[in-house]
């Protein structure tokens, strides 16, 4: 008993390890992805050519199931990936433009709407059930509300600043930053980031589903990451005409795409969707807070970005009812797991208790 225990917490530990990992892995993609754009390159280009680099990655990914065998790949499963590529590349756009027009630490801050998001969605389709008596369902429902007015807060109100990386190689970066990060950019940067994270609850449902009935998650992203590629082609073939635009060359746009297309497409895609099949969308999301502390430090360090008070006040709110949410469906899952132990308790001891009386009858 002890030693399957000990075995439990080990791969607990192993997935909040990888989870936190790859959490690093996300803000330190959208940092260099800001200091590609700040070079001159196009996030179009951008993300063609990294989601083409991991779906090359990914091409063997059909012989780590050799022993298994690989389920049939049937036509409506091959429609359901295109879906999945079509919502996970409108995202990917809307995120990076959002991260062009305002910073990764707003990006960081605004991704902990994903659960809240995710929360109206289930409502919506009777996924989730609310009791309102309940203190668990009150504490989701105003989890709900108060992520969103901390989204509200972080979009609306940038503040004066709080924190500037006091360096004079970094001055030139900062005053460049304060000219192009006018309120107006916040703000459409705030829309484009929230409209990302509507979509991404629906990826996450699509996805789960797929893998459902599709049960080879690395064969699931290699066609994931090969839609985005195609779809990403061919608009940024109308958005960027310009060829000069599509040649890279070993600078930090290089380096940028490398670093999105191995660690972000490929490795971040294959640990989301072997942590979704184990855990499910809600378990991912709780990472987001982590995210907000990493890019505020990686964006004042590395880019000379300035922290504004309306991220910390909002990132606070928002982590607050992000937390406030997650107590209420963890009190709801234990209240669950709670009522079916005693429904099995009661279906074992049913059948002990007929045979006691059988044996009373037959005595007698």
């Amino acid at each position: 008993m002890e030693k399957q225990d000990g075995r439990y917490w080990l791969k607990e530990v192993v997935t909040i390890s990888v989870m936190v990992a790859m959490e690093c892995t996300n803000v330190g993609l959208n940092t260099i992805f800001k200091a590609a754009t700040n070079r001159g390159m196009s996030y179009n280009v951008f993300i063609c050519y990294s989601y083409a680099l991991a779906a090359f990655v990914l091409l063997p990914s059909p012989l780590f199931y050799r022993k298994t065998g690989l389920p049939q790949l049937t036509r409506p499963i091959l429609a359901k990936l295109f879906l999945l590529g079509s919502i996970g590349c409108a995202a990917v756009m809307l995120s990076y433009k959002g991260i062009d027009y305002s910073s990764p630490t707003l990006a960081s801050a605004m991704s902990n709407l994903i659960p809240a998001f995710t929360f109206i969605l289930a409502i919506i389709f009777r996924m989730e059930k609310i009791a309102w008596r309940r203190l668990s369902s009150q504490a989701k429902v105003l989890g709900t509300v108060v992520s969103i007015m901390g989204a509200l807060i972080v979009v609306l109100y940038k503040g004066p600043a709080v924190m500037a990386l006091l360096s004079s190689s970094n001055s030139s970066v900062r005053f460049h930053n304060f000219l192009t990060a006018t309120q107006s950019q916040w703000i459409i940067g705030g829309v484009l980031l929230a409209s990302e994270y509507s979509l991404t609850p629906i990826w996450y449902i699509v996805q789960a589903q797929i893998i459902k009935e599709y049960p080879a998650e690395l064969v699931v992203v290699f066609f994931y990451n090969l839609f985005v590629a195609v779809i990403s082609a061919l608009v940024g073939s109308i958005a960027e005409p310009d060829s000069s635009a599509w040649r890279l060359k070993p600078d930090i746009s290089m380096a940028a795409i490398v670093y999105a297309g191995l660690l972000g497409s490929f490795l971040g895609s294959s640990v989301h969707a072997w942590v979704m099949r184990r855990k499910g969308p809600v378990y991912i999301a709780m990472f987001k807070p982590v995210s907000i502390i990493i890019a505020a430090a990686m964006g004042v360090i590395l880019l000379g970005d300035t922290l504004h008070l309306g991220s910390i006040v909002g990132a606070t709110v928002i982590t607050m009812g992000f937390y406030a949410m997650i107590w209420g469906k963890t009190k709801e899952e234990m209240h669950e797991e709670l009522k079916a132990k005693d429904v099995e308790s009661a279906a074992q001891t049913a059948p002990l208790l007929q045979n006691a009386e059988t044996k009373e009858v037959d005595g007698s």
